[in-house]
């Protein structure tokens, strides 16, 4: 860090502090993560065996062949599948689908196939065959990773700052059209969301919730995209349409002489099969942030930990960057003191949590140029001296996470006509002159014109520009107020999650009318705390996915 540098974090507080603690407390939960299996996991590696589509009832085939094992196996969940699949290929002479269909509709017995591990030449065949099938799963993961370089190298980066936006058409025809536009309009990356996983769909049922569904929509007329074939309809985010929309989008890349990114919202508990799809489709980004999935989606803490673990060697060995968000919106310490915080300190909770995520990517091996980091949360917006506040806020992460890209989310529940609608562009300008060129730019669905792109180049310019002809000095006033603030309240909240745990922030359930002692925690536990375990078995198929050698 520069002289400079260093006079301008030491007046934003103790904020090598907050690193240093945020960094222990991942450090202490991380090795649990890589330790612990999930049904979740479980169902990614059917998936990287070769495992996909949906079962004769019309469930995903992996999700149905991992919940039929479970239910039989005698070791349970922290024995894994692996074995007990691979012996059952052997012993019956099938490849992996149809395997998994036999499984799925019980015609095949996992738990019965699995007492042939205690044979050592049997194991031994098992094992060979689990690592021929990672080894086919890498393969295919380092094919796309080189030609992504390769696109690259061929039709030339996009400069910075990236701008992106998210596909709102949610079935393929239409998104086939969308992303076509967006990136012939200029657009560097386009983000996807993909639909819930039926483990989420099943918990929100149980709990009342509406689950969403997709449904195709009926369009008339054929598309314009000559690459697109006939088929059944899919939604937007599954595997089949993302594959669609990265051949669609490497076609436009070469018409306009620069890479498309494509990026993932994965919903909760399908990180790691999100991150197979990702590595198979050659998909850039994922935002996988599993500190927002404990405290805004009620997932488990070892749960989201392990799953996250997992998912980010795959990212790894794909070259994925990995999207992590400002820190989630923690109201828990208000409702035990009965009165709501004040704008800084509840954003010196999401910074702290945020920095959490971050240090447990890094200490998965994850190097600060494959991690994006939200620049501020998006709530600010909508607080009096936004502006101030977000200088604020990006002026700190710049000197807690130096070497990152940093990422600009534009809310997309503000008015268009609002005025926090009109002062966004206006304040990303503003940060971007202490962001740097590192940095992303996200607009909101739907305000996808070829002027929004424009605008947002001529205001990322001028930023440039500014910042290299005056370099910004010391915050002062309402910026440094709030960025001390800031600071001194994630050391708080630090402090708190080492005292108290995950209690600190996702605070204790509200017991309910008839409700056992037990059911209730359960809740406390979170969601998928039922489907976490140690590993048991210490076989590991995937054991040189790590190793290869180094990204250029």
């Amino acid at each position: 860090m520069s002289p400079r540098n260093v006079v301008r974090a030491a007046a934003l507080g103790p904020i090598d502090r907050v690193v240093e603690r945020a960094e222990t407390l991942a450090g202490a939960w991380s090795a649990r993560a890589r330790a612990s299996t999930t049904i979740g996991q479980e169902r990614a590696i059917l998936r990287l065996f070769g495992v996909h589509g949906i079962d004769r009832s019309g469930r995903p085939l992996a999700g149905a062949a991992v919940d039929r094992w479970l239910a039989g196996a005698r070791e349970g969940l922290g024995a894994g599948i692996a074995l007990p699949f691979t012996i059952a290929m052997l012993e019956y002479d099938l490849e992996p689908q149809q395997l998994a269909l036999d499984v799925a509709s019980g015609a095949v017995d996992l738990a019965l196939e699995a007492e042939l591990l205690r044979e050592p030449e049997r194991r031994k065949l098992a094992e060979t065959e689990a690592r021929r099938l990672a080894s086919a799963a890498i393969e295919r993961i380092d094919s796309d990773r080189t030609a992504r370089r390769e696109l690259i190298d061929l039709l030339g980066e996009a400069r910075r700052p990236w701008l992106g936006t998210t596909l709102s058409e949610p079935d393929l025809d239409g998104a086939l059209d969308e992303a076509t536009e967006l990136a012939l309009a200029g657009f560097d990356l386009l983000r996807v969301e993909v639909p819930i996983g039926r483990e989420f769909a099943e918990h929100m049922h149980g709990a009342g919730l509406e689950v969403p569904e997709w449904h195709p929509r009926d369009r008339s007329g054929r598309s314009r995209i000559p690459e697109q074939e006939e088929g059944d309809p899919a939604p937007t985010g599954s595997q089949r349409a993302l594959a669609r929309l990265r051949r669609v989008t490497d076609g436009v890349a070469a018409e306009r002489r620069g890479y498309v990114r494509l990026a993932t919202a994965i919903p909760p508990l399908g990180v790691p099969e999100g991150a197979v799809v990702a590595a198979f489709e050659r998909v850039d980004l994922v935002e996988a942030d599993p500190i927002s999935e404990i405290v805004a989606a009620g997932v488990d803490p070892d749960r989201s930990l392990a799953d996250h673990a997992f998912a980010r060697k795959l990212h790894r060995r794909a070259d994925t960057l990995i999207s992590i968000g400002p820190g989630p919106l923690v109201v828990a310490p208000d409702l035990v003191e009965g009165l709501p915080a004040d704008a800084a300190t509840r954003s010196g909770r999401a910074l702290a949590l945020q920095l959490i995520g971050v240090a447990l990517a890094r200490a998965d091996g994850l190097p600060p140029d494959r991690i994006v980091v939200g620049a501020s949360p998006a709530w600010l917006a909508d607080e009096p001296g936004a502006g101030s506040r977000v200088l604020g806020e990006v002026t700190v992460r710049r000197a807690a996470l130096p070497g990152h890209v940093m990422r600009f989310d534009e809310p997309a529940w503000v008015d268009s006509e609002s005025l926090s609608a009109a002062s966004w562009p206006f304040i990303v300008a503003a940060g971007l002159t202490r962001s740097g060129e590192a940095s992303m730019v996200m607009r909101r669905p739907g305000n996808g014109r070829r002027a929004v792109v424009t605008g947002s180049r001529a205001a990322a310019s001028v930023a440039y520009e500014l910042a290299a002809a005056s370099p910004p000095g010391p915050l002062e006033g309402a910026a440094a107020d709030h960025a001390r603030a800031v600071v001194d309240a994630a050391l708080d909240t630090l402090e708190r999650l080492a005292d108290r745990g995950w209690r600190a922030v996702v605070g204790e359930p509200v017991a309910r009318d008839g409700e056992s002692e037990a059911a209730r925690g359960r809740r406390r536990d979170g969601i998928g705390g039922d489907a976490v375990a140690e590993r048991t078995e210490t076989f590991d198929p995937f054991d040189h996915l790590e190793r290869r050698a180094q990204p250029r």
